[in-house]
Order: structure tokens, then C-alpha cells, then sequence
């Protein structure tokens, strides 16, 4: 584990950029930038226009460790290079940005109000990859859509055992349990979603150091326990479909808690933009979502 990133993420003022959008998700955030389906011809296009959309964003102006302090690959992303050079290499040499790796291949179909992770049968190669080329940690996600106390806990306790895995590897794994922005039950979801982690922490070894990627909660500093559990580096919120600032808004009022957002932090650009024209938008998401990180 690289000591100087271990630091920066355990304490680094700013937050953690989400750029990792795959297969099912990719053609909606290239259409929000402005590329429709209509402007290319098939898969590999279609990840060429979003690698091409990343790495503007990780080249422009605000996109330093001044505000950014990590950032969440896609797969296809780690494999690629900007201006010749390894994604991940460019954004801790070049930006001082700390890499991380998305590595779950999506979600199963929903039970017990929860979609708990789809097998990941290559997840050991797959980690031995990220760490040759230079990525820090992973990011794994599930959600949960109701307040079922059994399909929470089953998603956190596969979430931990997936964790293990990484933690043997070498690199630090964000655990993703999303809760539904839309949600009836929320709130109540949320509650149990904290305390089966905090018992599910708790079985953790000292060595085995976790991140946590938590929907905002209803109640403030709901995750404030949590983040204080000695085995968890940090814990950073997800903007779930919130606006840049209602995202931030709340963040603001979760002291503990820094951003990881990935819509909100591409609202507004689009592909048309002058580089001064994308670098302004960029840069004002990134000043919204900072101060509320350190607020």
C-alpha cells in the first residue's frame, strides 16, 4: 500500500471524482454530455467517446489534488493511457489524484429488497492487474430498496467478503451498499444499513482497512459512528441522482463524510464546449462539491 495515498485518502481535504460508468450506464451519461447513439457505430465507439469525455475532465485546469483527492476508474479506463501514458500513472504523477478501480461486473436481479452483487469468478486476476498498473483501491456497489433487515445485512456481509479479498490483494476496497434516493422506506433502510455495518466492521482484523460509499442519509450524521470505526479510512457519499446542489447541500450538513459523486460532477459539460467553456463548468461543479466536503 502506497503510504503517501493512504494518507490523502485517510485525511486529504476534498473528495473522490466517480468516473467509472460502465456498459449499461455509459450510453446515458455520453447522451447528459451531449453524444448520442446516433454519433457512433457500435460498443467500441461508444467507450472510445467515453474515454475521450474522462480524460478531458482528469486534463482540465480544476482536476488537481487541490480539490480532487481520488478518483474511480472504470476497467476499460485503467487499461487505457492519456497522451500515451497509464490512466492511473496520469492522475497520481501528473494530478496528484489517488486511483481507484471499479470492479463489480453489476448487479443480480432484486430479493429480499436488495440487489446483491453478480458473481465476480476473474476478481483475483483482476486485482493482481490493478495493482501492477498503480490503482490504490476498488469500489464495489449494491443497492438496497427497502428496509428489509435480512437483504441488508446480506448485501453488507457479501460486501465484506469481497473486501477480504482485496484487503488480501494489497489495495483498499470501497464498499458501495447504495440505498434508493427514491425509497419509500429510506430512512428506515438507512438505520439498519448502519448498524449491520457497524457489526459487520467489527468482525474486520486490524489490518484490513475499508472505505465506505453510503447514500446521504435522512438523518444527519447517521454514518458518524461508522466513520470512526477503526478499521474504515473514510467514509464519502454518493450523489444517487441528487443535483450538484442538493447533492452538496446535504453532504454539507454530514460532517464526516466527503463526496464521491459522479452525475453531479459532470452536470452541465458537454462536448460542444470551448476547452474555457468545459474548464469554467468543470471547475464550478468541483468548487460546489469541495466546500460542501470540507464544510
Amino acid at each position: 500500500m502506497n503510504a503517501a495515498q493512504k494518507a490523502q485518502m485517510q485525511s486529504g481535504k476534498g473528495f473522490i471524482a466517480a468516473l467509472d460508468q460502465s456498459g449499461g450506464s455509459t450510453p446515458k451519461a455520453l447522451s447528459l454530455y451531449g453524444v448520442e447513439p446516433s454519433d457512433y457505430d457500435g460498443e467500441e465507439a461508444m467507450f472510445q467517446a467515453m474515454h475521450d469525455m474522462r480524460a478531458r475532465i482528469i486534463l482540465a485546469d480544476a482536476f488537481t489534488s487541490d480539490k480532487v483527492i481520488g478518483a474511480i476508474l472504470f476497467e476499460r479506463t485503467m487499461d487505457g493511457q492519456i497522451n500515451g501514458k497509464l490512466v492511473a500513472d496520469v492522475l497520481w504523477e501528473d494530478r496528484g489524484v489517488v486511483p481507484f478501480l471499479k470492479i463489480d461486473k453489476g448487479l443480480e436481479d432484486e430479493a429480499q429488497g436488495v440487489q446483491l452483487l453478480k458473481p465476480m469468478p476473474d476478481l483475483d486476476a483482476l486485482l493482481a492487474r490493478a495493482a501492477k498498473a498503480g490503482i490504490f483501491g476498488t469500489k464495489e456497489r449494491s443497492v438496497i430498496h427497502s428496509a428489509d433487515a435480512d437483504g441488508i445485512d446480506a448485501v453488507v456481509a457479501q460486501q465484506i467478503e469481497v473486501a477480504k479479498t482485496v484487503c488480501a490483494a494489497g489495495l483498499v476496497p470501497i464498499i458501495e451498499p447504495e440505498v434508493n434516493i427514491h425509497s419509500d422506506s429510506k430512512a428506515a433502510a438507512e438505520d439498519l444499513l448502519a448498524a449491520s455495518l457497524q457489526r459487520h466492521l467489527d468482525g474486520l482484523n486490524a489490518d484490513q482497512l475499508v472505505m465506505l460509499k453510503v447514500t446521504l442519509p435522512e438523518q444527519v450524521g447517521l454514518y458518524d459512528t461508522v466513520s470512526d470505526h477503526p478499521n474504515v479510512l473514510r467514509v464519502v457519499a454518493l450523489s444517487g441522482g441528487y443535483s450538484v446542489d442538493e447533492a452538496s447541500a446535504r453532504l454539507a450538513r454530514n460532517h464526516k463524510m466527503i463526496a464521491s459523486f459522479s452525475r453531479a460532477l459532470t452536470e452541465g459539460l458537454n462536448v460542444s464546449m470551448s476547452d474555457a467553456e468545459f474548464n469554467a463548468a468543470l471547475g464550478a461543479n468541483i468548487g460546489k462539491i469541495y466546500d460542501a466536503s470540507v464544510a
